[in-house]
């Protein structure tokens, strides 16, 4: 269950989005899509961070060293300053959400959730980084 604090941040970010006046939708493709680059906000509300035990250095890490380190994502959403980067194992999807800690500062990796690929239902996140990162 996620905290008020992660529901804030989730809706600032989505706010945040709307008043920057959009820009161009993403073409529709099965293949993943590149974010534009999202001008930095000088507003920041500063996530709430999830724990680092049992993550394998994840939580923290910028999208260059995730996407480095997991391969090219089946999903890269930004949506204002957030970003979502989505990767699939043979039995699990992980789901990284990154937001700027700090005002103009490039988001970090404040989330992690993982789920099993045949009917959703929530798998452990470190067993599934793992299984991603064999991939």
């Amino acid at each position: 269950m996620r905290s008020r604090g992660m529901i804030a941040a989730m809706i600032a970010a989505l706010l945040a989005g709307c008043a920057s006046g959009g820009g161009k939708p993403a073409p529709s493709s099965r293949g993943a899509v590149r974010p534009a680059t999202a001008p930095r906000s000088s507003i920041v509300v500063v996530p709430e961070v999830m724990g680092v035990a049992g993550l394998g250095g994840v939580i923290g890490s910028r999208a260059d060293a995730l996407t480095g380190r997991f391969g090219q994502p089946r999903i890269d959403l930004a949506e204002g300053d957030a970003r979502k980067l989505q990767f699939a194992g043979r039995s699990c999807v992980l789901d990284i959400y990154l937001y700027p800690v700090a005002a103009a500062a490039e988001p970090t990796a404040t989330h992690v959730e993982a789920r099993l690929r045949q009917g959703g239902a929530p798998a452990d996140p470190g067993a599934c980084i793992r299984e991603v990162e064999r991939r």
